[in-house]
């Protein structure tokens, strides 16, 4: 649910990636110790803004990618309907579509190298530990890389079922998704190896 770097190109394109992800972490705290509905809604509204001032484009871009949460959505609407709590339902609904929308946003703002040399810079002293940094750095990379890629996919295996068939497909995709997704990383692993695999520079 994560785009990559838009090719529109912003002012928070310019600035440093380490202060957004700060303010990222620090907006996601103060919305989650927010208990009033108002105030929420108004984060909501906020953030749309945000997504709104480099213009329609980006926009629609942008707020395109969030729609993966919707199945999420309903899902929690439902529940709180059923019991009863829509107040406490909504509250949870618009913290996780602010939080995720945030996140969305500082990616498509920021290079993917410019995210992997924070993450240099923070697990640096953890390898006095043991710890190899290039795991974690690859890792986010990978995630970030390959999970609109896979949304592709699984969109075009859906469009090719109903090219060839009435009936909805349903749980029918899921083992050739799988199968793409798994050929997939085979695919990324053999290039890892290819290139040296995980190991630290440092200690070659």
């Amino acid at each position: 649910m994560i785009s990559l770097t838009s090719p529109i190109e912003t002012k928070a394109h310019h600035w440093n990636a380490g202060l957004k992800l700060a303010v990222l972490c620090l907006s996601t705290l103060v919305l989650f110790s927010i208990d009033s509905l108002v105030i929420k809604s108004a984060f909501l509204a906020f953030v749309i803004t945000l997504y709104a001032l480099p213009g329609p484009i980006f926009m629609r871009y942008g707020l395109s990618k969030l729609r993966i949460l919707w199945p999420f959505i309903l899902i929690v609407f439902l529940w709180h309907w059923w019991v009863q709590e829509l107040l406490q339902g909504s509250a949870i609904i618009i913290r996780m579509t602010c939080a995720v929308a945030l996140a969305n946003l500082v990616t498509m703002t920021t290079k993917l190298s410019d995210m992997i040399d924070v993450v240099r810079f923070l697990t640096q002293p953890l390898q006095r530990f043991g710890l190899n940094p290039r795991i974690l750095e690859l890792s986010i990379a990978l995630v970030i890389r390959m999970t609109p890629v896979l949304l592709d996919k699984g969109e075009n295996l859906g469009m090719a079922w109903k090219a060839r068939s009435t009936r909805r497909s349903g749980w029918k995709i899921i083992l050739p998704f799988t199968l793409i997704a798994l050929d997939d990383a085979d695919q990324v692993a053999e290039a890892l190896r290819a290139r040296g695999g995980l190991t630290n520079p440092e200690k070659n």
